[in-house]
């Protein structure tokens, strides 16, 4: 099926990918590059994340061709097991014990922070490609971490704010009970009602560990809003749409999903998904560039492929390691902070995103597709999932940064 034109660009890309200034090689052998990729790889996000995340990180390593002017870099990987304590002990044996430089993924808000903050004391670097709470770039921001692919701000203003314009301006929300959903939640209620929509209630489920949904689904079908707005993500959005279908909600309520992954469409099968409105910041089939991306990455990664999370973690490790090549390997090893800046002061540009920026406070920006999955019958075959529906510019897809009170942007 996958004979795409975008296939035959994969080549004519890489050269644009490794066009970094040389540096002349330094007398000895140059420091060893370590990066974790600490994600779920056992629990309900490990599609989202997890062994994809792992592949799209070694695939920047190798588009960029560092080896090739003496820099070694590693990837590792664990698994946090979405626990902030969890997480936040393997952080501190990497960076203590074993020399890591930069954490990517940290899929989960409640162990992004916890990270955030102690990479913030040892002077390291988070590359935070999965969690999605806006406030890592708000009143939690700090100068040793970056965050990119998407936020609680942007999912609840690009989809909230469309469904309102559409007729459909009554909310219940099903929340996952942790800071990621509660985030998702606020964002969006403050988006709908700023649009000029009304939220007529909630419900909060336990995370992780809830796989039957029928009770909370009782609860916003009894509630008659217009709108089941999902605060959820990977396996717990898989199962709650599935069970509204069998419900019957999705006959008389729209389902929401203010994050969703193509993963997540992929498990649920299009007859139960179609219709169901989402925004990603990644498609493989947007343009050429994200088509030759897949294509680099698709062998490795067959039964899953990528989203906008796995994008994500792509880029940001990308745009890290041009910055230490920029920066020199050892002045990066020595101050994460000093990384993080370069990293600012340099324009981004991948196959993932195109051209986009980093800001002050951390966030990258880049525009936002909203997409209606297919029916059946529009399908080409497995992944052929998105019509898209329209896309906001990136100025307009993020919060704009005086509104974040991030320290790191006060005057």
């Amino acid at each position: 099926m996958f004979t795409r034109r975008g296939l035959m660009a994969a080549s004519a890309t890489l050269p644009a990918l490794s066009a970094l200034p040389a540096r002349p090689r330094a007398q000895g052998a140059a420091p060893t590059l370590r990066i974790g990729v600490l994600a779920d790889f056992s629990g309900p996000y490990r599609d989202t994340s997890g062994p994809t995340s792992v592949v799209c990180a070694r695939q920047a390593v190798a588009d960029l061709g560092l080896d090739t002017r003496g820099i070694k870099v590693e990837i590792l990987q664990a698994d946090h097991q979405n626990k902030a304590d969890v997480g936040l002990g393997i952080a501190r044996r990497w960076f203590d014990q074993d020399g890591v430089d930069a954490i990517t993924e940290v899929n989960n808000s409640a162990v992004a922070l916890a990270v955030a903050n102690l990479a913030q004391e040892k002077d390291k670097v988070v590359l935070a490609s999965g969690p999605a709470s806006a406030v890592l770039t708000g009143e939690r921001c700090t100068s040793n971490l970056v965050h990119w692919t998407y936020d609680t701000w942007m999912c609840a203003n690009v989809v909230g704010k469309a469904s309102v314009r559409a007729g459909n301006d009554s909310f219940f929300f099903l929340t996952a009970d942790y800071s990621f959903g509660h985030q998702l939640e606020r964002d969006t209620t403050a988006a709908v009602q700023g649009a000029g929509g009304k939220v007529l209630g909630g419900v909060r489920f336990p995370f992780p560990g809830t796989a039957d949904f029928s009770s909370f689904l009782v609860q916003a079908q009894s509630s008659r809003a217009k709108v089941v707005a999902m605060a959820t993500a990977g396996a717990d959005t898989v199962n709650c749409m599935k069970q509204a279908q069998e419900f019957g909600l999705t006959r008389r309520q729209k389902m929401l999903a203010l994050i969703a992954f193509i993963c997540d469409i992929h498990a649920m099968g299009l007859p139960a998904a179609q219709g169901l409105l989402l925004n990603e910041t990644f498609y493989w089939d947007l343009n050429d560039r994200t088509r030759a991306f897949l294509g680099r990455v698709r062998d490795k990664t067959p039964t899953n492929w990528p989203n906008q999370e796995h994008a994500g973690t792509y880029s940001a490790v990308l745009h890290y390691l041009k910055a230490v090549a920029d920066l020199g390997p050892a002045a990066a090893r020595a101050s994460g902070r000093a990384v993080v800046e370069r990293m600012k002061a340099m324009p981004t540009d991948d196959d993932c995103f195109g051209p986009g920026t980093l800001r002050a406070d951390g966030r990258k920006i880049h525009p936002a597709h909203l997409f209606e999955v297919k029916r059946p019958e529009e399908s080409r075959g497995p992944w052929d999932y998105y019509k898209l529906v329209g896309t906001v510019p990136a100025a307009e897809a993020f919060r704009p940064m005086g509104e974040g009170n991030c320290p790191l942007v006060r005057s």
